[in-house]
């Protein structure tokens, strides 16, 4: 029912974990060419990674920082966003809801180009 409004959910790394430090750079790197294909074949405007960390090693972006990204991928527009999760305490809803805002913002200026 998303992908019919122009929406999908996924993951870098299809396995449950309590942590995201549970998953190995292996693991991510493999993910993040997984995700880059369903980019490709789904052809969003944007992708959001959620998790600073998980997309600096994943994409091999060391200083990659929240926000919109220099490069795309798959021709998608790139984001990254804080990790919503209750264990990531360093930052709280309102922080959350402004950084979502933004991305909503963005996509919705223009078409979302």
């Amino acid at each position: 029912m998303l992908l019919t409004l122009g929406y999908g959910l996924t993951d870098i790394v299809a396995r449950a974990t309590a942590q995201a430090g549970e998953l190995n750079e292996r693991e991510l790197i493999a993910g993040a060419r997984r995700l880059e294909r369903k980019v490709r074949r789904y052809a969003p405007r944007w992708v959001a990674v959620l998790g600073i960390v998980a997309y600096r090693v994943a994409f091999a972006r060391p200083r990659a920082t929240f926000g919109p990204q220099p490069e795309r991928l798959g021709g998608a527009g790139l984001w990254v966003l804080p990790n919503p999760s209750g264990l990531n305490a360093g930052h709280q809803a309102t922080d959350l809801a402004r950084a979502f805002r933004r991305l909503w913002r963005a996509a919705s200026v223009a078409g979302g180009r």
